[in-house]
């Protein structure tokens, strides 16, 4: 096995020049490096059916994997949209004269080394690369074994525009795919100042566990979308399909519908034939199951299908007395990423606004625009479900610390 620290100091000794640097130059690179990945597309392309390839083809997480032409357009463009977005380094946050003259200043500065592990998604790659380079920070990336050659082709892209602009290459840095790699990078405490997992509920554990490297979670997301008895019945189907069936791989999409009982015939009914159109397996509860009995993809839940995060079309289905109940049930099995309600009720939206304990949480819409680029940010790192430094999108404007600056004239205490 390689060793990585000496990768992971070639990226700290880097990461100085980023502090310094002209932000019209890393503006400048980035759309350079949108602008690469376009006219390489082709070998980027080559490399991720390569890693496709050697998976199982019904495994629905190859879904996360696989880069197609619209893809890989979509991040460049998102790239561009980085690039576009205001340096938060930099910012004057407070300044004060003390009464003994000394000037003070709270400004925002880079975090310095940020490292990352996270598994199959190519793009993730380089929406950390962007969003490291254009807050000043340099990063450590950990990829899996399954997008080994596209991480790879990817990398090695972002380094030969970083050379062409005369910043330095270390300032991204892609590990051995390897996982005994993440050992070395848990105790490089000097060397990396935070550490962001991004993937399964498993790794995020394992990391938080392991790391001695502070460590910013990602976390996993187990999504309701809860339908009130006083909900648009076509408007809270329309939300339900999109929460489960426009991306299911993804950590907001919808893992449990809650209904309440008295519309819960009515709305099963008319929710089959939309869920059948795409496949979608139900596992119902006791008072929801003879409700589907025709259902083509009807399961039995069992207690472990609620407070499961599927990432395929699976769908737990739960009927509830009232808002109480539903209330009740989402605080049990959330993992506080994306919750919804659907009702025409305004008192009850708002109550669930307030109440239910969670990143994002929603009247009337769909879980699945809990997303950097959906609320403006730009690409994130993942959705914080924690509550220290930063919550929901983790994008641009976290990647960030603040410094105490203090100009004097040789005043001492």
């Amino acid at each position: 096995m390689t060793p990585v620290l000496p990768l992971i100091i070639q990226t700290y000794k880097a990461s100085v020049q980023l502090r310094s640097i002209e932000d019209a130059l890393l503006q400048k690179t980035l759309l350079s490096l949108a602008d690469t990945l376009e006219q390489n597309m082709e070998l980027l392309l080559q490399a991720n059916a390569k890693d496709l390839a050697r998976q199982d083809p019904d495994d629905p997480r190859n879904d996360r994997l696989m880069l197609n032409e619209q893809r890989v357009l979509n991040i460049a463009n998102s790239i561009r949209n980085i690039s576009n977005l205001p340096n938060p380094c930099g910012k004057i946050l407070e300044k004060r004269v003390l009464d003994n003259g000394l000037q003070l200043e709270k400004i925002s500065v880079p975090l310095g080394v940020v490292g990352a592990i996270y598994e199959s998604r190519p793009n993730v790659t380089f929406d950390i690369a962007a969003l490291c380079l254009r807050s000043q920070n340099a990063c450590v990336l950990k990829g899996s074994i399954d997008a080994e050659e596209t991480n790879k082709v990817g990398v090695d892209l972002i380094r030969t525009v970083l050379k062409e602009n005369n910043i330095a290459v270390d300032c991204v840095t892609l590990l051995p795919s390897e996982r005994e790699t993440v050992q070395e990078l848990f105790t490089a405490t000097k060397y990396v100042d935070v550490l962001i997992p991004r993937g399964s509920e498993g790794l995020i554990q394992y990391v938080r566990k392991n790391s001695l490297v502070p460590v910013i979670e990602t976390g996993a997301g187990v999504c309701h979308v809860y339908v009130e008895k006083e909900a648009d019945i076509a408007k809270a189907l329309n939300i339900v399909v999109n929460a489960k069936v426009s991306r299911p791989s993804v950590c907001n999409a919808m893992d449990t519908v809650i209904i309440d009982k008295p519309i819960a015939a009515t709305f099963l009914q008319q929710l089959q034939p939309l869920f059948n159109k795409s496949g979608v397996e139900i596992f119902a509860d006791e008072t929801a199951y003879p409700l589907l009995k025709d259902y083509a993809y009807l399961h039995k839940a069992q207690p472990e299908d609620f407070g499961r995060e599927f990432l395929s079309l699976k769908c737990a289905v739960k009927v509830v007395n009232d808002m109480d109940d539903a209330l009740v049930h989402i605080q049990q099995y959330s993992t506080r990423h994306s919750e919804a309600i659907v009702s025409e009720n305004k008192k009850n939206c708002e109550r669930f606004l307030q109440e239910v304990d969670a990143a994002a949480v929603y009247a009337n819409a769909s879980t699945r625009f809990t997303d950097g680029e959906e609320f403006g940010l730009g690409a994130e790192i993942g959705i914080s479900t924690q509550k220290l430094h930063a919550r929901g999108p983790f994008a641009l404007e976290k990647l960030v610390t603040e410094k105490w600056v203090i100009r004097g004239e040789g005043q001492v205490r």
